[in-house]
């Protein structure tokens, strides 16, 4: 039962984002060039990749103030075992399915909207790009949860930049260049749905960036890594 509520109020906040958008297409024809089954393709993707990261790797969220602050860190480091991997198993987050489920209901609602002709390849490329769209969310959280190394619980900081993957559930093109470029080479948030999107749907405009997409993925996940293992150096325990 708590599996099928977990999975239902997911589904459900999902669903009021789709809304919202719907309402809003019921008052324009397109948004700065983009039409509605266009915007439903990157939100698609943007859930299905957010999912990955909610099921798999949602402990994340938890490093400061379930374990570094009441000391349950400490008993990670003395088993034989990868404390991040450790850490991350601790929980499997079933609510995640729930976005998983709206995100392929949404991106298949849109996929016959969009003109395109979907072959295996293309199939595959998508495949691949909400894959590394999941591994970049984890990629940047688990890199702002590392700071909790340092300030025991990072969490505000987590959720502030994690907000801002909100924006990326729509066109990067309605943003200010500022803050595309922000959402592409600093909080790389953009190869998360808008760029992967962008390739199937406008083509060679975005190709080169969209297929960096898995590279990005490879890239943010080896940073975060790293700078998790200066963090896990630097750990000292609250002796809680």
């Amino acid at each position: 039962m708590d599996f099928l509520l977990g999975v239902l109020s997911v589904m459900l906040q999902q669903f009021a984002g789709i809304f919202f958008v719907k309402i809003v297409f019921d008052h324009i024809h397109a948004l700065n060039g983009w039409t509605f089954y266009e915007i439903l393709f990157i939100y698609g993707i943007a859930a299905t990749g957010r999912s990955i990261h909610h099921i798999f790797f949602d402990n994340l969220w938890t490093l400061g103030w379930q374990y570094i602050r009441p000391g349950k860190f400490d008993r990670l480091l003395i088993r034989p075992i990868n404390p991040l991997f450790h850490f991350i198993a601790d929980r499997l987050q079933q609510d995640g399915f729930g976005q998983l489920f709206i995100g392929i209901i949404v991106i298949g609602t849109a996929m016959p909207h969009l003109g395109i002709s979907w072959g295996i390849l293309e199939f595959f490329i998508l495949v691949i790009m909400i894959i590394s769209s999941g591994f970049i969310f984890v990629a940047i959280n688990l890199f702002f949860a590392t700071l909790s190394f340092w300030m025991v619980d990072s969490l505000p900081i987590v959720w502030t930049i994690f907000n801002l993957s909100d924006f990326a559930r729509y066109p990067l093109t309605i943003y200010h260049k500022g803050i595309r470029h922000f959402l592409t080479w600093i909080v790389p948030y953009g190869f998360t749905a808008f760029y992967p999107a962008a390739y199937f749907i406008k083509g060679s405009g975005f190709e080169r960036l969209a297929l960096l997409t898995p590279v990005v993925a490879i890239f943010s996940c080896i940073i975060a890594y790293w700078f998790w293992n200066r963090g896990l150096k630097a750990f000292t325990s609250t002796g809680s």
